[in-house]
C-alpha cells in the first residue's frame, strides 16, 4: 500500500449508539466524512440537473452541474467536492446569477474543496465546468481497445471518491441525492447511466435520464458506446457491444431467477428495471453495482454460466449498498459485507447448496491466507476501518467482504435462519434509501436481536469482530462435501502418481479450490500432467486462468507464459492483475518479464487498475 501524505486534520464524530432502532435513523447527520470537504451540517444537496456533453475528439465532459440544496444553518457557502475539474463559472438559482467561489488547496487523491457563496434565500447552484483529460473516474478507450473495433467506447468508475473527477459534488456516501440529466454524444453512440436507461439509439445523440431515489455520488455512472439491448425477460436485460451481445445474453440468462430468488429472501426489488451492462475488458472491477445498471466485465463470459455468482453479488447490492449505504468509508464493510452474505444465500436458491458452500468455504481460505499475509494485529483487518489519511479504494480488501459474511453467519448460526431473515428484512426496510454508520447498525443489532441477552451477546462477541484485529476463534464452521471429495483425490494423486484419479469435469470452484491446494513441491512434470487433464492453461474460463498463471510464474511453469503475457494484456480486472505482478516482481527476472508486459498493457487498464500496479513495480 503506497504511503500516502497525511490530510490536516479532521475530527471525526462518530454516530451516538442509541437503544432504539427510531433514535437511530438519523444518528449520521452528525458524522463528518474524512474523505469529502463537504459540509453537510451548513449546507447539503438534495438533486442534481446535469447537463454535459461527451467529446471523444477531446476526451472532455463539459457542461453544467445544477444542485438543488437546503441551506438549515442559512450561511453563506456550500462546499463541494471537486479534483482536476476546470471550474468556469457558478451562478445562483433559475436566472444564474453570477457568485464567487473559491477553490482550495489541491491534497493529493482528495482533490480540492469548491466553496461556492450562496445566501441565506439559495435553493439552486450552476456549476459550470470541465473535466481534465486524465479524470481518474473515466476511461476513453479508441477503437482498438473496445470488443468491436469500430467505435470508441467511454465508462466512469465513480466508486470510491472518484466522482468528483468528472462532477462537482458533495461526494460523500452518506449525502444522498436524486437526479436528472441530459446528455450529448456522438450520434452512432448509445449513452446510459445509473437511472431509467433507453433501450435503442437515438438519431440526434441527445438522452435524457432519470433517478426517481435519492443515491450517494459514487453511484454515478456513465457509459458510452456502440452498445445495443437484448431483454432476459420483462424487468432484466444485457446491454453489450454487438459483437458481445449474443454471448453475454447466454451467459446472464438466469438474472430474472436471481431477482426472483433476492426478493424472496428481503423483499421487493425497489429500483424498478435490473440491467447488466458488460463493459470492454479494461474495466477494473468485476463489477459496479450502479443502480439500475451494473457494469459488468467481460471476465464473467466463461461460455457456461460458471462465472454468474459475480452478478448475484451486484445484484445483491440493490438492498446491501444502494438501499442501505454505509455512511462513510470506513464503514465499508455495511456495503460488502452484507452483501457478500446475500449474494451466497442467492445462489445457493438458484443453483443449490453445494455452490453456495463451495464458495463460502474458498471465501473463508481466502480470509484466512489474507489475514496471515497482513498480520492478525493488523489494524486493517478490523471490520470498522480507519483509512483517513488514505485513499479509501487503496485499503480496500476481502476484510470488508470476507470478515463481514463471518460475523453475519455467525449471527445467523447463534439465532438461525428464520429469525436472523426476519431481522435483516426489517433492517433494509428501516433504513431503504438511507445511508448508516457501524454504530448505527449495532444499535439496531441491539434494539432489535439481541435485547439485552448476555448470552446472546457472549456467543456473537460482536466487539471482536467489529473493532479488533484477526479472525475472532467463534467464527461458524465451514466446510464443503464437494471439496472433501477433491481432498481424497489429491491425496491419492500425491500417493500414486496417477494422473486419472481425477475426474476431467470440474466445476469452476472445484478447480480453484485443486490450483490453491496443490503441494508447495509439486513439480514441473505434474503440472504438466494436470495441464493436460484439465487444460488450465488454455481455459477460457478468467478465475481458473488467474489462478493457474500465477501459479505458473511461481514454479517456473513456462508452457504457460505466452498465454500469460497475454492474459495481462488483454484483461484490465484489477482482482486478476494484482496477484500475477506481485507474484512476478518477486524475482529480478520476473520483475524486469512484467514491466515489459506492462509497458504494453499499462494504455488499456484503468486507473484505479494502473495506479495500484505502479507501486508494485516501481
Amino acid at each position: 500500500m503506497k504511503k500516502l501524505l497525511m490530510l490536516i486534520p479532521i475530527l471525526f464524530a462518530f454516530a451516538c449508539q442509541t437503544k432504539s432502532g427510531d433514535e437511530t435513523k438519523d444518528s449520521v447527520k452528525g458524522v463528518k466524512d474524512p474523505h469529502s470537504f463537504a459540509e453537510p451540517m451548513k449546507a447539503v444537496v438534495k438533486h442534481l440537473d446535469l447537463n454535459i456533453k461527451v467529446d471523444f475528439d477531446t476526451k472532455i465532459i463539459s457542461g453544467k452541474a445544477s444542485w438543488t440544496i437546503e441551506n438549515p444553518a442559512q450561511g453563506n457557502e456550500i462546499v463541494f467536492d471537486a479534483r482536476n475539474l476546470k471550474i468556469s463559472k457558478v451562478t445562483l438559482g433559475d436566472d444564474e446569477k453570477v457568485t464567487t467561489f473559491n477553490l482550495g488547496d489541491d491534497t493529493k487523491f482528495m482533490g480540492q474543496a469548491l466553496k461556492v457563496k450562496i445566501d441565506e434565500a439559495t435553493t439552486l447552484v450552476n456549476i459550470h465546468y470541465t473535466t481534465s483529460v486524465d479524470a481518474a473516474a473515466v476511461q476513453w478507450l479508441n477503437p482498438q481497445q473496445t470488443a468491436g473495433k469500430k467505435y470508441p467506447f467511454m465508462f466512469t468508475q465513480s466508486q470510491a471518491i472518484l466522482a468528483r473527477t468528472w462532477i462537482p459534488c458533495q461526494d460523500s456516501p452518506g449525502i444522498r441525492f436524486t437526479y436528472n440529466a441530459t446528455v450529448a454524444v456522438p450520434k452512432d453512440l448509445l449513452a446510459l447511466m445509473s437511472a431509467e436507461n433507453p433501450q435503442q439509439k437515438s438519431s440526434e445523440g441527445i438522452y435524457t435520464f432519470k433517478q426517481p431515489n435519492a443515491i450517494p455520488s459514487y453511484l454515478m455512472a456513465l457509459a458510452v458506446g456502440d452498445i445495443e439491448f437484448k431483454a432476459v425477460d420483462e424487468r432484466t436485460g444485457v446491454y453489450a457491444e454487438p459483437v458481445t451481445l449474443k454471448k453475454a445474453a447466454y451467459e446472464l440468462a438466469d438474472m430474472g431467477k436471481m431477482t426472483t430468488a433476492a426478493e424472496k429472501i428481503y423483499g421487493p426489488y425497489k429500483w424498478g428495471r435490473y440491467d447488466v451492462l458488460v463493459l470492454p475488458p479494461s474495466f477494473p472491477f468485476g463489477g459496479m453495482e450502479n443502480p439500475m445498471l451494473t457494469f459488468a466485465t467481460p471476465t464473467i463470459i466463461a461460455g457456461d454460466r460458471s462465472l454468474v455468482s459475480l452478478i448475484a453479488h451486484e445484484l445483491a447490492h440493490s438492498w446491501s449498498g444502494n438501499l442501505v449505504t454505509n455512511a462513510n468509508w470506513n464503514d465499508f464493510w455495511l456495503n460488502e459485507g452484507f452483501t457478500t452474505y446475500f449474494e451466497r444465500r442467492i445462489v445457493e436458491d438458484v443453483y443449490g447448496k453445494d455452490e453456495a458452500k463451495m464458495q463460502e468455504l474458498l471465501g473463508y481460505q481466502g480470509l484466512q491466507n489474507l489475514i496471515t499475509e497482513m498480520g492478525a494485529t493488523n489494524a486493517d483487518t478490523k471490520l470498522k476501518a480507519n483509512f483517513e489519511g488514505r485513499d479509501p479504494d487503496e485499503g480496500v480488501s476481502d476484510i470488508a467482504y470476507e470478515k463481514g459474511y463471518a460475523l453475519l453467519r455467525t449471527i445467523e448460526e447463534a439465532v438461525g435462519r428464520e429469525k436472523f431473515d426476519i431481522f435483516l428484512r426489517g433492517y433494509f426496510d428501516s433504513y431503504a434509501f438511507k445511508s448508516v454508520t457501524t454504530e448505527v447498525f449495532l444499535a439496531y443489532l441491539e434494539a432489535n436481536l439481541i435485547k439485552g441477552d448476555k448470552a446472546l451477546q457472549s456467543v456473537i462477541n460482536v466487539d471482536s469482530w467489529v473493532y479488533q484485529p484477526g479472525l475472532p476463534t467463534n467464527s461458524p464452521p465451514v466446510s464443503s462435501a464437494k471439496f472433501t471429495s477433491l481432498d481424497s483425490l489429491i491425496s491419492q494423486w500425491q500417493k500414486t502418481g496417477d494422473i486419472l484419479v481425477f475426474d476431467t469435469k470440474l466445476s469452476t470452484n472445484e478447480a480453484l479450490y485443486l490450483i490453491s491446494h496443490l503441494p508447495a513441491n509439486i513439480t514441473l512434470k505434474q503440472m504438466a500432467d494436470l495441464d493436460r487433464i484439465f487444460n488450465f492453461t488454455a481455459s477460457g474460463n478468467s478465475e481458473i486462468q488467474a489462478a493457474w498463471y500465477t501459479l505458473a510464474v511461481r514454479m517456473k511453469y513456462t508452457p504457460a507464459y505466452s498465454n500469460t503475457e497475454t492474459f495481462l494484456t488483454e484483461v484490465g480486472r484489477r482482482k486478476f492483475l494484482m496477484p500475477l505482478y506481485k507474484e512476478m516482481v518477486k524475482t529480478s527476472e520476473g520483475k524486469e518479464w512484467a514491466k515489459k508486459i506492462y509497458t504494453r498493457a499499462r494504455p488499456n487498464y484503468h486507473s484505479v487498475a494502473y495506479n495500484s500496479i505502479d507501486e508494485v513495480l516501481k
